[in-house]
């Protein structure tokens, strides 16, 4: 069974982690993890999952077959520099960071098999919506082997790497506008009356309904709203609130400022 090791011991480290040992992907004495100074945290997943912490000398890396790198992107250029001398030359690679490139990654650890994926934060819950793309050194059965691990956390989709600034913006960011929605219908529904934890149920139903209407058909998000919205109706008149206060501006003004976030995380690399 694959050897893992985890740089990087973050939440996005957990819920991967968590998901291949609650799907038994991979056995916890196989998964190793390390982070910078965190030894606290270390300590907690090797409680909570039964993993194995890299020591101070990494012989860890020297047989891993899958490498994660999982640090935030600030923290990038050490850590490769600090592992790079460690990792042996048939090891796979594969990028949860943020913005930065496959070129950029092979330019600090050589030419290998290098995985970019973004995931998020769902993955917690086996419900991330990742992305991934590769170099050509990923075999086609390598590449069979990355889609089976990361499906311990959800569904999964190929794409260029280019369009991984948009999936970053759109999936990789995503949860947390979602957050940001739930957060402020709850706070507008306890203004007018409603008890928090019935707004909160009443919005996560919502939500979960609204998401299953997409998933079962082919229909679009538009007509969707259109059979909802009848004319002088409360949602025509709740629609409308969002038309005047431009919410499809800020929405794709947000979109445009994640992904080009991610592009410059990575261009202070290149």
């Amino acid at each position: 069974m694959a050897k893992i090791v985890f740089v990087g011991a973050g939440s996005m480290a957990e819920a991967i982690i968590n998901g291949l040992t609650k799907k038994e992907k991979i056995s916890p004495e196989n998964i190793h993890v390390m982070n910078k100074s965190d030894v606290e945290q270390l300590v907690y997943l090797k409680e909570t999952y039964n993993i194995q912490i890299v020591c101070p000398e990494k012989i860890a890396l020297n047989d891993a077959e899958i490498v994660f790198l999982a640090m935030k992107p600030k923290d990038a250029k050490v850590a490769l520099l600090e592992i790079a001398p460690f990792i042996n030359k048939n090891a796979t690679i594969i990028s949860v960071i943020a913005g930065v490139s496959i070129q950029t990654i092979s330019s600090y650890l050589g030419s290998r098999p290098i995985a970019r994926v973004m995931p998020n934060t769902s993955a917690a819950v086996g419900l991330s919506a990742s992305a991934v793309s590769w170099n050509e050194h990923v075999l086609d059965d390598a590449k069979a082997d990355i889609i089976d691990l990361l499906e311990a956390i959800g569904t999964v989709k190929t794409v260029d790497e280019e369009d991984l600034h948009v999936v970053t913006a759109l999936a990789g960011s995503g949860p947390a506008y979602l957050y940001y929605f739930a957060e402020h219908f709850e706070a507008a529904a306890i203004k007018h009356g409603l008890d928090k934890s019935d707004a909160r149920q009443l919005f996560i139903q919502t939500m979960e309904g609204a998401a299953q209407m997409l998933k079962n058909g082919d229909i679009e998000p538009e007509e969707l709203r259109r059979k909802v919205t009848s004319p002088g109706g409360t949602t025509e008149a709740g629609v409308e609130q969002l038309i005047q206060h431009n919410v499809k501006d800020a929405i794709f003004a947000c979109i445009d400022a994640a992904q080009n976030q991610s592009r410059i995380l990575g261009q202070q690399y290149e």
